[in-house]
């Protein structure tokens, strides 16, 4: 964009974490001061130190700080601020804090209040979208009381239905049912769930398309009456109905239908009077058919993948459009180039049921950032080395986007980055985001909202280990421990710089998977190890170059000339190993240490069936059960709410209630001893 005044002197940005950093980015480029606000927990973060001033708003839990409308315009008054960005979630969405802007003379930058107020409310937005002749799915328009209703509702429609909270978003209020019994079960969850989230029970229930995908449309609307779409994006990779992996263009869409469903979109913001970046949300048949989800009066958090294939600033353009300022472009001026993909980094432990993980990074090390004529590389990030992730906000602490000309070069260049991408002290997703990336059928573009459930149906054990990926960390662990046995020898004196004094047959092994392949080191010179693995008939020579060297996180170097990150960390013996989303632990030994390690006990875990461990740090919101009941295998035993989610906690197998050590409202930690069984005989 060509460089223009800067539309305020000054604005507040009322959020946190990534996307305060990425408000702040684009308005120190346009020469805009910022100020951030936040609550206790968040004192020292990353968006408070870019902002040239920060207001503390309030105590951790966000409904005492962020979401605390009169402490935001209090923060904005008192500093000067002429406008607020919002951000996405907390008050982004909320017609009250708009009011409240208006009537301080603040500029919100974002829709006018009628536009947020009609498309807010899920159940008011799909009666507006029907009558702008917008498709909708089938359903029932309106707020439902009670549990028995909605079963009645659920079986007139009929099954599957998609449960839904009016006021929700970001996946939360919303349960999917195939028979009356998890309807009751999940109107329940959903409304307590709502409530909490948004401070609105009322529920509503649609037809909930079988294998649909999840496709969406950018839209921009100015102050006079002009309105554009942007493309789509296709945000079918979900978990819990939280998106996962976004990308933009949809392999679905072709010409005619972008136009189709980018001609509603319009056709919808322009009966609110929309104002501002927005996204009108589709949910479409494997068939190209679609039908309106509902509006996002908001920026959305996928929208780096729309900047990147159409090369323009949607935060810039939020706040040129809040100022009153024209769209710079017309319908016929968008252009669509290459294709963009975004992972969430999310704070959680995906081989334990993608449950929360919080606690304090040790390292955080993204990928370099990349901008090439064929390959772009972005980081939007909240968090830095040393920050602590808590248990009061979102789990997302990054988003990493990556563009090509094609689909294809897009997702290499995102599996590569994943491998590059460190975070230690706590766990993350990133083995299970490679895992889907290198999906076979993620690269044939066959998605659809139930890929995950579909994929990983028993949950996430790592990513398949192809041949090619086992000799790829084979052959980094033997560099590695090679450079460091040479490193230890020159320490000790034991050879001098030049000396080549070790063993060269060695043997890799992993006590998982009972591997053990044998391996010798054919030459070894400055970083560069040629290789001979596997056993005698079968052997493979294989290449090794690097610059790695003993204490870095990231092993960067060629296998057989091909480019290679490989996450490393020695503990005592082993290495454990990171690439395109298998995580394996290996061991070097020579060939008499592997023949001695056979006769070395093995250590057993220990027997934790009679008890209920916590698997997350959280707050408990209810228990189900009392000492001396039978319970059945499945049946709930309480619900721990962590991270804006609540997780619904279930007996294993048929138990009978001994000790219940958690009540209503317990904080409590994660391997807490929760509650105690016995077997039923």
């Amino acid at each position: 964009m060509t460089a223009r005044k800067a539309p305020f002197a000054k604005i507040l940005i009322a959020n946190r974490g990534e996307i305060a950093c990425r408000i702040m980015r684009t308005a120190r480029r346009l020469g805009i001061a910022t100020v951030a606000v936040y609550s206790e927990a968040d004192r020292n973060a990353l968006h408070v130190d870019m902002a040239d001033e920060a207001v503390c708003i309030g105590p951790a839990p966000a409904a005492e700080s962020y979401l605390r409308i009169d402490r935001i315009i209090q923060a904005a008054q008192q500093t000067g601020a002429e406008a607020i960005h919002p951000g996405y979630g907390f008050l982004s969405e909320n017609p009250a804090f708009v009011e409240a802007c208006e009537e301080a003379g603040i500029v919100f930058i974002g829709p006018n209040t009628r536009a947020i107020a009609l498309m807010g409310d899920k159940i008011t937005s799909k009666r507006v979208a029907q009558e702008a002749g917008v498709s909708i799915v089938p359903g029932h328009v309106g707020e439902i009381e009670d549990a028995e209703t909605a079963v009645r509702i659920a079986e007139e429609i009929g099954y599957p239905v998609m449960i839904k909270a009016s006021a929700g978003g970001g996946g939360k209020g919303m349960r999917i049912a195939w028979s009356a019994d998890e309807v009751r079960e999940g109107f329940a969850s959903a409304r307590s769930e709502a409530r909490s989230s948004f401070g609105d029970e009322r529920i509503f229930i649609e037809k909930f398309i079988d294998n649909p995908r999840h496709v969406e449309i950018q839209i921009l609307a100015d102050k006079h009456g002009n309105v554009i779409y942007l493309g789509e994006r296709e945000c079918s990779i979900q978990r819990r109905n939280q998106k996962v992996i976004e990308e933009a263009p949809s392999p679905l869409l072709d010409e005619e239908t972008r136009k189709a469903m980018g001609e509603q979109a319009v056709r919808l913001a322009k009966a609110v009077g929309y104002d501002s970046a927005g996204t009108v949300e589709f949910v479409a048949g494997q068939d190209r058919s679609f039908y309106f989800l509902e509006m996002n009066t908001r920026l959305q958090v996928e929208h780096p993948v729309t900047e990147l294939i159409t090369g323009l600033d949607l935060v810039e353009l939020m706040i040129r459009i809040a100022a009153g300022e024209p769209l710079p472009l017309a319908q016929e001026d968008v252009r669509l180039n290459g294709w963009a993909i975004e992972s969430r980094i999310y704070a959680e432990d995906p081989y334990r049921n993608f449950l929360p993980s919080t606690g304090r990074l040790k390292r955080f090390i993204p990928p370099a950032e990349e901008q090439a004529p064929k390959r772009v590389v972005r980081v939007d990030t909240g968090v830095r080395e040393g920050d602590e992730i808590s248990m009061f906000y979102d789990p997302m602490i990054a988003k990493l986007i990556t563009w090509g000309p094609d689909r294809d070069s897009a997702i290499a260049a995102q599996i590569d980055a994943l491998d590059a991408f460190h975070v230690d002290g706590i766990r993350t997703n990133v083995a299970f985001l490679s895992a889907v990336l290198r999906h076979e059928r993620f690269r044939k573009g066959a998605l659809s909202t139930s890929f995950i459930a579909d994929e990983f149906p028993d949950g996430f054990s790592g990513a398949e280990e192809t041949e090619d990926v086992r000799e790829t960390l084979i052959a980094v662990a033997v560099s590695a421990d090679h450079m460091d046995n040479m490193r230890r020898s020159r320490i000790s004196g034991r050879i001098d710089g030049a000396g080549n004094a070790f063993d060269v047959h060695r043997v890799v092994v992993s006590e998982a998977d009972d591997m053990a392949v044998p391996v010798t080191i054919l030459e070894s010179e400055d970083g560069r190890l040629r290789l001979r693995i596997g056993e005698e008939g079968s052997e493979r020579e294989i290449t090794v170059s690097h610059r790695w060297h003993p204490g870095l996180p990231i092993w960067e170097g060629r296998v057989n000339d091909r480019a290679v990150h490989v996450q490393i960390r020695r503990v005592g013996n082993d290495w454990h190993l990171l690439h395109h989303g298998v995580e394996k632990i290996l061991r070097v030994y020579s060939r008499r240490e592997a023949e001695l390690a056979r006769f070395m006990p093995k250590k057993e875990p220990p027997d934790t069936s009679r008890q209920l461990i916590c698997p997350m740090p959280g707050r408990v919101i209810s228990v189900a059960v009392e000492p001396g009941r039978t319970v059945k295998a499945g049946e709930p035993l309480c619900v721990i709410e962590a991270m804006k989610m609540e997780n619904i906690l279930r007996a294993e197998r048929d138990v009978i209630v001994q000790v219940v050590h958690i009540a209503q409202g317990d904080a409590v930690s994660v391997d807490q001893v929760l509650m105690e069984f016995e077997p039923v005989s």
